[in-house]
């Protein structure tokens, strides 16, 4: 895989980029506080598992009407986007905690919403937060089903309604990822990636015929079996349940990449961007509803996404705290800071963006959404 590499000839970008880590390392010293997770993380923890487990166990042993079944299904939807935003998320970064096996535990939890912790730190971890908004590399971009989020790939006719259809799409991410996973996996054995991490690949096909295998069994068999539902109703519930988690987490991931005021770059034909790493974080990067605690609280601080990106290894119970930090440095500077102020204003943006990739083209040299 040809690599990109971040080179500034602005000497500016470079100070920003040292200052900046300077002013964050200076708040953990003189706070004297670990750049990890707390107490904060294992309630946290505790409630997104609740939420997902408890309305499971409840269809398996209770009878109950279809009515209330689609409510628990729901209930455990919005629990399994809450793992894997709120636990799985910081645990594969390696910010949950300061201990390996606490992370790798934590990480586990990817495998209740049907995936894989080898193939999303690779896509995650590696391509998005190195290559963020690249086309071609990082592949939170790439086309979604009809859903064109990236100036940079072919345009079709019919994406001109895609912020109408957009949102039912992204409820097939979980669904996708739990199928997808294999393909990506011989993918990312063929160009080295896997490799590039110590693993080995063909443990990991291994590792993930055997964990998607007992997830099915339980997700899909233990309802047939123990309950008195049939294949289509069990089948039904799966989607619900998958379309509301994938739907939540999809929606929350867009909007901090894709909305106005954020770049898709393009490298030149030497494959260099000629912008500082951390400038080009923030130029393809934005925060929203920083003063939302319910919405930080839930979704594990992704909508503090600048945060996340530059101090991918901090986890997120710290943002707030930094975001100020960030966005005091970024004005001294004079670096791009893209705050959208409320859920709804981030939404809006965001669907505004995807109407503006619903048109022909734009071109080529133009950066910013």
């Amino acid at each position: 895989m040809k690599r990109i590499k971040f080179i500034a000839s602005d000497p500016h970008q470079h100070a920003f980029a040292t200052a900046l880590r300077k002013n964050v390392q200076d708040y953990f010293k003189s706070n004297n506080i670990s750049t990890k997770g707390d107490a904060r993380m294992f309630f946290k923890t505790f409630v997104m598992l609740t939420l997902y487990v408890t309305p499971f166990i409840l269809l398996l042993t209770v009878q109950m009407s279809s009515l209330f079944a689609v409510l628990l299904l729901i209930v455990m939807g919005i629990g399994m986007a809450g793992v894997g935003m709120s636990v799985m998320h910081d645990a594969i970064h390696g910010s949950y905690s300061p201990h390996k096996w606490i992370n790798n535990l934590a990480g586990g939890s990817i495998y209740l919403i049907g995936s894989s912790p080898s193939t999303w730190a690779i896509q995650h971890n590696i391509l998005h937060h190195t290559y963020t908004n690249i086309t071609g590399y990082d592949e939170d971009i790439e086309t979604k089903g009809f859903i064109r989020l990236s100036k940079n790939t072919p345009w079709k006719k019919y994406q001109r309604f895609q912020q109408y259809y957009a949102f039912l799409f992204y409820g097939f991410m979980t669904i996708a990822k739990l199928i997808g996973d294999m393909p990506q996996l011989f993918k990312y054995n063929r160009n080295g990636l896997t490799g590039e991490q110590n693993d080995k690949p063909v443990r990991e096909v291994i590792r993930m015929i055997i964990s998607k295998s007992v997830y099915l069994v339980i997700i899909l068999g233990l309802p047939l079996w123990l309950t008195d539902f049939s294949w289509g109703q069990v089948l039904l519930g799966f989607l619900i349940m998958h379309m509301v988690g994938g739907m939540i987490m999809s929606t929350i991931f867009q909007m901090a990449h894709v909305v106005e005021g954020t770049a898709q770059p393009l490298p030149d034909d030497q494959g260099i961007i000629h912008n500082e790493w951390m400038v080009h974080q923030l130029n393809t990067t934005s925060d929203f509803a920083r003063n939302n605690w319910l919405l930080n609280w839930y979704v594990g601080g992704l909508n503090y996404q600048i945060e996340h990106h530059l101090f991918s290894n901090i986890c997120h119970v710290h943002y707030p705290a930094l975001a100020p930090i960030v966005e005091r440095t970024a004005r001294e500077y004079g670096v791009n800071y893209n705050l959208k102020p409320s859920f709804t204003k981030a939404l809006k943006s965001h669907l505004h963006a995807l109407a503006r990739l619903g048109k022909q083209p734009m071109p080529i040299h133009s950066a910013v959404l």
